[in-house]
């Protein structure tokens, strides 16, 4: 599959869904303590004044985004899809999302005090990981975070149908070690992995979910060189 397809029917499936997406999600993370443990301890190390906003990168229709705001944190949402920008500015008029994608951010290099990508990778093919996690290293801003969930396994599988539309959808599950491996190539530090079962509102076949808070190094500047945090030191 090459990335131009797998871009393209990502975006019009979640365009199709977006409304019954939101009605359906809305309320998610208020039976979800370990998930709102992570995004609570992301929002603590990226409220540093003057690094640089946070962005949602695949913010969908805006619950984590607006979560994040709810505790301090200066964050917009990206979403490859106009249909959930669209929801989410409903939804969250006081609250800033744009269209795009996490394979080409139209941000500048290091102007982003966090990043968090909240399954947002799941329809990602995994040899286009490589790519993603690259752009996140660009953007963020030295010393800070990436916060990531995914889902654990090694299979993929296709959907025709979702939230009641016909829809055609890949879903990855992947190895935490691949992502880690994949995370350090990229230049970015894993500091903490969190890996739970599935509770009571998921089906068992979704299996393990994973969250990892990533951080790009800043600088050594005590070695001369080129800094820890770039790939090209490694």
């Amino acid at each position: 599959m090459t990335e131009a397809t797998h871009l393209h029917a990502t975006r019009t499936a979640y365009d199709t869904v977006a409304v019954d997406y939101e009605l359906l999600l809305r309320d998610e993370l208020d039976a979800k303590p370990l998930d709102r443990a992570m995004l609570a301890a992301f929002a603590e190390l990226s409220r540093t004044p003057g690094v640089g906003p946070v962005a949602d990168l695949g913010c969908g229709p805006g619950r984590v985004t607006a979560h994040l705001h709810s505790l301090g944190v200066e964050v917009f949402g990206i979403d490859l899809s106009p249909g959930m920008i669209e929801v989410a500015r409903r939804t969250h008029p006081g609250l800033r999302f744009d269209v795009g994608s996490m394979t080409a951010l139209d941000l500048a290099d290091d102007s982003l005090g966090g990043a968090v990508a909240w399954y947002s990778t799941v329809h990602t093919p995994p040899e286009l990981l490589p790519a993603v996690f690259a752009e996140c290293h660009r953007v963020l801003a030295p010393g800070a975070h990436l916060l990531l969930a995914f889902k654990v396994g090694d299979r993929h599988l296709h959907r025709d149908q979702a939230y009641g539309h016909e829809v055609s959808l890949d879903i990855y599950w992947v190895s935490p070690d691949q992502v880690a491996d994949l995370l350090g190539g990229a230049g970015l530090v894993v500091d903490a992995r969190l890996i739970r079962e599935p509770d009571e509102s998921e089906r068992p076949r979704q299996g393990r979910q994973a969250f990892f808070l990533a951080r790009k190094p800043a600088p050594d500047l005590s070695s001369g060189g080129s800094g820890a945090g770039s790939p090209l030191s490694r």
